[in-house]
């Protein structure tokens, strides 16, 4: 932490790094540490960032770990101009991000009315906030059933939730709640692999009713929905056909979009 730092930087919290992993070379995650005054609930966002000059480089990024957990994880991708990604990809353990500690956010529990099942789509760092939800207890006290989606391009990129799922079933706790009420679908639309194509069509055609067991039904389903400024405007086009509303933390509805997005 530099010495004597301007005002900009008044109220910032300067955290330690105590993990970096780079899944592939567009994405990587890394974790620091928690301020013990620190609230979230999962699925939220906070800005983080790094010193530059006489005004802290603050982006949106979603918290990707839950809301119990003891440290900070985030996850993002990689663009080589990006004004803070370009920088921050390259941090090792020990150096420091800026937090501003206030969190917020659409993709919470309290921006839906309840449901039976909670269906959760991203694409890319879009499964962020949901590796969060799907950690919170809460989440399958509210939902008999939670399944979490993901298209990437390429096979590679579905590492990190897959790990998220590893992760789960090796926790003793974790998987105990959990039970068999989660599952994961990761879908690639260029390399070709088990499972290919976007979401969105597999919901049109009927591929997703199909795999699921039940088409999406404003009825039973509650969305949470994450990625692309195209794949936002898409899934929720879907969700209105349906005859869902768009819910916010003031007013709860059937689904929600996050609309942060970093660089």
């Amino acid at each position: 932490m530099s010495e004597e730092l301007p005002k900009a930087y008044r109220g910032i919290d300067f955290l330690k790094v105590t993990e970096v992993r780079h899944w592939t070379d567009k994405t990587f995650s890394f974790r620091c540490e928690r301020p013990a005054s620190f609230r979230f609930r999962s699925g939220e966002f906070a800005m983080i960032g790094l010193e530059n000059g006489d005004k802290p480089l603050l982006r949106a990024y979603s918290i990707a770990s839950p809301n119990w957990a003891e440290d900070l994880e985030f996850y993002s991708i990689k663009v080589p101009d990006g004004p803070l990604t370009s920088k921050l990809q390259h941090m090792k353990v020990g150096d420091d991000v800026l937090l501003r500690p206030k969190a917020t956010g659409t993709l919470v529990h309290d921006a839906l009315i309840p449901g039976k099942r909670l269906l959760l789509f991203s694409t890319g760092t879009g499964i962020a906030p949901f590796a969060s939800v799907i950690r919170d207890p809460e989440t399958y006290d509210k939902f008999d059933e939670v399944i979490l989606t993901q298209t990437c391009r390429e096979l590679k990129e579905l590492d990190y939730g897959k790990h998220l799922m590893e992760e789960i079933a090796n926790d003793e706790l974790l998987s105990e709640v959990v039970g068999d009420k989660l599952r994961y679908i990761g879908t690639t639309t260029r390399e070709d692999s088990e499972l290919t194509g976007r979401m969105t069509d597999w919901i049109r055609d009927g591929r997703f009713a199909e795999m699921t067991g039940a088409p999406m039904t404003a009825e039973n389903d509650r969305v949470m929905i994450c990625g692309s400024m195209a794949m936002l405007k898409d899934h929720k086009q879907l969700c209105l056909d349906a005859g869902m509303k768009e819910g916010a933390n003031s007013e709860p509805g059937e689904f929600v979009i996050e609309k942060a997005f970093v660089d």
